[in-house]
């Protein structure tokens, strides 16, 4: 089949977000045959190149989410008026109010606010995450059926704005104009809008419109055709957001059917990566409702969806996703390069504590410094190494304040008066003469420890785990779902448990070494790159069986031509393309000498 694989920010450049679990994906699901539409987030990452594709990739589109132009066509008195509708349907379907269906607690205005707790892992359960999404939608069924019409009504307002762009151009413009921002006030002054909505200043609607333009910009783009995303089979979005947007216009303009995967929060992170000009209450709502009513559009539109734990899904469902379209698929990790560290458990120092990943603040370095505190008055030959570099300015001073509690902590210590005092705790990088490879750095201990207080998938605690290494982690995120009972769990930000866990652990060499082994064969079975290539398969397979694209071949006359597309055009063989025009009417292919190419409708129309 073909498959429109939608990207944002991500594969095929070589600094995109899950560049590599999608090059995975695509190299092993080599029978497909996969074109590429690519949103870049910046200069710098198209400046960087892509990665080398492999034969599979047909085609390569790409569109810079960061900017836009404008196309320069003015609209005429019908267009604008056609737009004013659309524009004012849908951001009053995002500004209204607890009597347009959308949920108050007895506190005030609970509706696209968003409120990140600390730990992570609990977050969703500590506020509202949009407008109609929660707790508070489900317990009244005139709420319910409120919410459900503003949901048509903003899908409905949507894709009416991408069949004005599709046929008058001119739409970037528009969702620059005043025009724009006149409809955002009228929507937010309305008498059942949002109370924070209500208290917006003109700054705070200048605002709101930018980043609705921005989010709206694929709607713009010239993908949806049948020479681009309407030839495909089927649309994969590696992403919720503008991604995923760009499917449910494939799916809209020519039936394409759409999977979304989500490895991460999409609508979480939309409103974490607001910056300092969004800080404003009614900005934060107003934005909240907007990515809340979109990542609900999705969600509807997706034939199925697929998390990459747990903790994802929650949030999808409570954003309105239906359970029975949604199959969570585990992140797939290349396993071979850690099974010589898994099969010698022995070479571990038995003494030794081992961190490994990215640093920066939410890895709570500094508790896991505090709890080697405790580790050390009980077990004095213990060592504590943590490998790994910081990313930007922000996660190198927390490094240096890192390395500066670590010296206070502990001081050099010297076995003698004319020895060299050595430090319990090291930092260390990747490639450093002590740790050259990543599977060394898991190797030097034996047990590995996670002192997060946000995290999503743990990746490093799945790499310790094909180590087969004890872990002590904390309970954010999916950590409980990835490890399984095969390592210790305690609550975040609580040195004391988690210095408590740490001795368990290295006071018991019989079960360290079960958990280790319990917990590499838990990681061989669930979180390989084999197990995510074949689920993906399936539910390719599942998808096109159940949702067929439905195409039309014309003959020369222009008139539908009968049974030009049978069943069988979806089995490899000489029988799966239409009957070309240039044959006379009766005269199968394989009785010339024209050679047919074996193809199906879909690539056939698109090439």
């Amino acid at each position: 089949m073909r498959v429109g694989l939608l990207t944002e920010g991500g594969y095929p450049y070589v600094s995109g977000d899950a560049m590599l679990w999608c090059d995975r994906l695509v190299r092993g699901l080599d029978q497909h045959e996969f074109d590429v539409y690519a949103l870049s987030r910046g200069r710098h990452q198209e400046a960087e190149g892509c990665v080398p594709l492999p034969p599979q990739v047909s085609r390569v589109r790409t569109a810079p989410l960061w900017t836009a132009e404008d196309d320069g066509i003015p609209y005429g008195r019908r267009a604008r008026r056609r737009f004013a509708e659309c524009y004012g349907e849908l951001v009053a379907a995002v500004c209204a109010g607890p009597d347009g269906g959308w949920a108050e607690g007895a506190g005030g205005d609970r509706a696209g606010v968003v409120r990140v707790g600390a730990a992570g892992a609990g977050a969703e359960d500590q506020g509202s995450i949009g407008p109609g999404v929660g707790s508070g939608r489900a317990s009244d069924p005139r709420s319910q059926d409120a919410s459900a019409d503003l949901a048509d009504r903003f899908g409905s307002a949507l894709y009416a704005l991408a069949e004005l762009a599709r046929e008058e151009g001119g739409l970037v413009g528009a969702l620059r104009s005043d025009a724009a921002v006149r409809a955002l006030e009228r929507a937010c002054r309305a008498p059942r809008a949002l109370r924070t909505a209500r208290e917006a200043r003109v700054s705070d609607l200048l605002t709101v419109a930018a980043h609705i333009e921005r989010a709206l910009r694929p709607l713009s783009l010239d993908w949806y055709g049948d020479d681009g995303l309407g030839a495909a089979d089927l649309c994969h979005a590696t992403s919720g957001g503008p991604a995923a947007l760009c499917g449910l216009l494939a799916r809209h303009f020519s039936g394409v059917p759409l999977l979304v995967t989500e490895y991460g929060v999409q609508l979480r992170s939309h409103y974490l990566a607001l910056g300092p000009e969004a800080a404003a209450p009614a900005v934060r709502a107003l934005l909240g409702a907007f990515h809340g009513r979109l990542a609900a559009e999705v969600y509807r539109g997706a034939e199925i969806l697929t998390p990459g734990n747990a903790h994802a899904r929650r949030w999808q469902e409570r954003c309105g996703a239906d359970r029975a379209r949604i199959r969570t698929v585990y992140p797939g990790m290349a396993a071979d390069r850690f099974t010589e560290v898994g099969e010698s458990p022995d070479r571990a120092d038995p003494h030794t504590l081992v961190w490994v990943g990215r640093v920066d603040p939410a890895k709570d370095l500094v508790s896991l410094l505090h709890a080697f505190t405790q580790v050390r008055k009980e077990e004095p030959g213990a060592r504590l190494r943590i490998v790994g570099a910081p990313s930007g300015a922000e996660d190198e001073a927390y490094l240096g304040h890192c390395r500066v509690l670590a010296a206070q902590l502990f001081p050099d210590e010297a076995e003698g008066a004319h020895a060299v005092g050595d430090n319990p705790v090291s930092f260390d990088e990747i490639g450093a003469p002590d740790v050259p490879t990543l599977p060394d750095a898991y190797a030097a201990g034996a047990v590995v420890v996670l002192s997060s207080v946000v995290e999503g998938f743990p990746i490093s605690l799945v790499e310790a785990m094909f180590c087969g290494r004890a872990t002590v982690s904390t309970d954010v995120g999916a950590v409980v779902e990835v490890i399984g009972g095969t390592g210790l769990v305690v609550p975040p930000r609580n040195p004391r448990a988690l210095a408590e866990a740490c001795l368990a652990l290295l006071r018991d060499p019989e079960r360290r070494e079960r958990l280790g082994a319990a917990a590499r064969a838990r990681a061989l079975e669930l979180f390989t790159v084999e197990q995510n290539i074949a689920a993906f398969h399936s539910i390719y397979l599942e998808i096109v069986s159940h949702c067929p694209v439905r195409r039309v071949v014309l003959d020369e006359s222009g008139e539908p031509l009968p049974f030009a597309a049978p069943a069988e055009s979806h089995v490899p063989g000489h029988w799966t393309g239409p009957t070309p025009r240039f044959l006379p009417r009766g005269i199968p292919a394989w009785a010339t000498n024209t050679p047919v190419r074996a193809t199906s409708p879909a690539t056939k129309g698109a090439r």
